[in-house]
C-alpha cells in the first residue's frame, strides 16, 4: 500500500498536460457530447507525437522529495488485453498471453521508472463468472485485493461494449480510488459516432476520473499513457530500483511460460484447470536446468498434451525454452511430465499447494 499524502484528483474537464490529451466522461454533456469526442479525437491523434519522458535506468537518480510513486492496478474481464497492456507498458514480457480465457491467473506486478516517476503496475486475473470452484474463488479474492490497495485503477473494456462480464468487474471498483476508463481496441471502431453514447451510458455506471481511447498494440497509444497515470500517483520514495522490472522470480516465470505455450498449442481443447508446477530450478553457471510438471484433471487431457508420439508436448518443451533462454540470456535444459491430478481446482488445500493465493 502506498504511503505520503496523495494528490487530489484534476478537475473534471477536458485535460491536456505534456501533450497528453483526453478527456473527462463527467463533461460530456448530451447536447456537446459529440463536439467534444471530436475535438479529443484530434487532440489525441495530434499529441501522438510528443515527446515523453526517458526512462530512469540512463539517468541519474532525482531526489528523494522529487520522487512519484504509485500502485496503477490493471483491472477487466478476461481476455480483454490487460496482460498485454502490461507488457507494453513495462517494456518486457512479465505477464503471460492467449487467446484462452483465465490466461492470468495471479497477482503480476510489473514496474517501469521513468525520469522521477515509477509506476507499478499490477496485472490482475480476469474477475470469473463462469466456474464457481476454488480456482476462480481464488482468482477473484485476488482481483477484489487489488483494487483496494492502489492509487489509480485502469478499467480496460474494448471500445463501445459492455456486458455482464464488465459489469461485474466494475461492481468490484472502490468509489474513493481515481478510475480511467481504458476503451481498449480503440483502432476497430469504425463508427466512432457511437462513442458519444456509449460513453454517457459508462459514465453513469461509474464516475470516471478521465476516458483514454487507445490500442495496447499501439506504441504511441501506451506513451501516452504514462502521462495520463502520473498526476494520480503520489510524491513518495520508490518502492523498487529502477532498473527493475518485475517482482516475480524467475522460478516463477518459468512455469509462466510453460502454462502459455500450453495454451496456446492446445486451444481450446484443453480445460481451463490445467496448470503448471517447477519441481525443479537450479543454476549452474549459464546453465538452468528446470524440471515442470504440467497438471491435468483427467486421462483424456493428459492425452492431449501429450499428442500422438510425443510430439506436442515436444514442442510446447521446444517454445518455452527458446523463449526461457532469451529471458534468461543462457543455456536452459528443461524437463516437461504430465500427471493427473483430478478435481484439484476444486480443491482449496491443494490450490494453496500450486501456488495460488
Amino acid at each position: 500500500m502506498s504511503t505520503g499524502k496523495k494528490e487530489s484528483s484534476p478537475p473534471a474537464d477536458t485535460l491536456s498536460q505534456s501533450g497528453q490529451t483526453v478527456i473527462s466522461p463527467a463533461s460530456l454533456a448530451p447536447a456537446q457530447s459529440q463536439d467534444a469526442i471530436d475535438a479529443m479525437l484530434a487532440q489525441a491523434t495530434a499529441s501522438r507525437g510528443a515527446a515523453v519522458p526517458a526512462d530512469s535506468g540512463t539517468q541519474s537518480l532525482p531526489p528523494v522529495g522529487e520522487q512519484r510513486c504509485g500502485l496503477i492496478a490493471i483491472v477487466g474481464k478476461p481476455n480483454v488485453g490487460k496482460s498485454t497492456l502490461l507488457n507494453a507498458l513495462v517494456g518486457q514480457k512479465v505477464s503471460i498471453t492467449s487467446r484462452k480465457a483465465q490466461t492470468t491467473r495471479h497477482r503480476i506486478t510489473g514496474m517501469r521508472t521513468r525520469a522521477a516517476t515509477q509506476f507499478v503496475f499490477v496485472d490482475t486475473p480476469g474477475f470469473q463468472t463462469r466456474h464457481g470452484n476454488a480456482l476462480n474463488r481464488s482468482l477473484n479474492r485476488t482481483v477484489v485485493g487489488a483494487v483496494n490497495d492502489v492509487d489509480l485503477i485502469v478499467f480496460v473494456v474494448e471500445a463501445g461494449q459492455f456486458n455482464l462480464a464488465d459489469a461485474k468487474v466494475l461492481a468490484l471498483l472502490p468509489e474513493k480510488t481515481p478510475a480511467i476508463l481504458l476503451a481498449n481496441k480503440f483502432d476497430l471502431i469504425h463508427r466512432r459516432a457511437e462513442i458519444a453514447p456509449w460513453l454517457r451510458s459508462m459514465q453513469e455506471r461509474h464516475n470516471f476520473s478521465e476516458f483514454v481511447p487507445m490500442s495496447a498494440n499501439n506504441a504511441k497509444d501506451v506513451e501516452r499513457l504514462f502521462g495520463i497515470c502520473e498526476k494520480y500517483l503520489p510524491v513518495q520514495p520508490w518502492m523498487y530500483g529502477a532498473d527493475e522490472l518485475t517482482d516475480r522470480s524467475d522460478r516463477f516465470m518459468a512455469a509462466e511460460i510453460i502454462r502459455e505455450k500450453l495454451f496456446r498449442l492446445t486451444g481450446d481443447e484443453l480445460p481451463y484447470t490445467s496448470t503448471v508446477i517447477i519441481d525443479q530450478y537450479e543454476e549452474e553457471g549459464n546453465l538452468r536446468k528446470i524440471a515442470a510438471t504440467i497438471v491435468v484433471e483427467r486421462d483424456g487431457h493428459k492425452g492431449m498434451i501429450i499428442g500422438e508420439k510425443g510430439e506436442k508436448l515436444k514442442r510446447i518443451g521446444t517454445e518455452a525454452r527458446h523463449e526461457l533462454e532469451a529471458l534468461t540470456g543462457g543455456k536452459v535444459f528443461l524437463e516437461i511430465w504430465v500427471k493427473v491430478r483430478s478435481g484439484w481446482a476444486d480443491d482449496e488445500a491443494r490450490v494453496k499447494t500450486f501456488g495460488y493465493e
